[in-house]
């Protein structure tokens, strides 16, 4: 038995996602496609197909700082806290949703066999956690600030602070990938990747303000970056700008 094709979730919304082709953003010369782009419809298996399960995670998932580290020790690098809701267009709470975050280290490092920046990899680090949603729709990560680093794009390009956010729906074809970065960075602007986005209001919902009311005195800074799934408050998406 094969699955019927319909017009279940709506197509992307092209004006606020960034173009294929931004010249100052290299690597999408070779990569942005040559012709129109098709669209195809989806089929059952692709919205009703299993994701995951809640018990796949482990107790420190959501700790960044300690699921990595050898016994006694700890990532290095300023601590903080990262933490927000998932809301749909209407503000209501999106429970049970799986979110994945990966970042590079404090010395703006990732732990890759590909990593080409001579930064110090910490052994304590692994630059990856994930979590589930509660009733409320609320989450939270506790982590390392990670660090800036040069990528071969330009002569002198640097990435901004910035920590990756994957959610995961109900079915197969819902999930999300956005990046978040830190309030006050003047690397956000410079960025090419950023400046491929042809809306500012669509950067500014990408960076999280510092929420002095989180924090822990003495230990950690926190960060608020709320996600909202579609509508106009929607928080932009590298892989489906229209949200879920």
């Amino acid at each position: 038995m094969t699955d019927t094709p319909h017009e279940s979730y709506p197509r992307r919304d092209r004006d606020w996602h960034p173009p294929a082709l931004s010249l100052p953003y290299k690597s999408s010369r070779l990569r942005s496609p040559n012709s129109r782009p098709l669209h195809f419809l989806t089929t059952l298996s692709e919205e009703t197909g299993p994701v995951f399960g809640h018990d796949v995670l482990n107790p420190l998932d959501h700790d960044l700082i300690q699921n990595f580290a050898k016994p006694g020790e700890a990532a290095i690098g300023p601590r903080i806290i990262v933490h927000g809701k998932v809301q749909d267009e209407f503000a209501r709470p999106v429970a049970g949703a799986l979110i994945e975050i990966w970042q590079a280290n404090a010395a703006g490092r990732y732990r890759h066999k590909r990593e080409g920046y001579i930064a110090p990899l910490d052994p304590n680090f692994g630059g990856c956690g994930r979590v589930i949603t509660d009733d409320r729709g609320a989450y939270e990560f506790q982590t390392v600030q990670p660090g800036p680093y040069p990528w071969p794009n330009g002569p002198n390009d640097w990435r901004p602070a910035h920590i990756h956010f994957s959610l995961f729906g109900s079915s197969f074809a819902q999930r999300l990938i956005t990046q978040m970065y830190f309030e006050g960075d003047p690397l956000i602007w410079r960025c090419p990747i950023v400046g491929a986005i042809p809306s500012g209001e669509a950067v500014e919902r990408l960076i999280a303000p510092l929420d002095m009311e989180r924090t822990i005195p003495m230990d950690a800074r926190a960060y608020r970056f709320d996600i909202t799934l579609r509508g106009r408050e929607q928080t932009l998406f590298e892989n489906r700008s229209e949200g879920l």
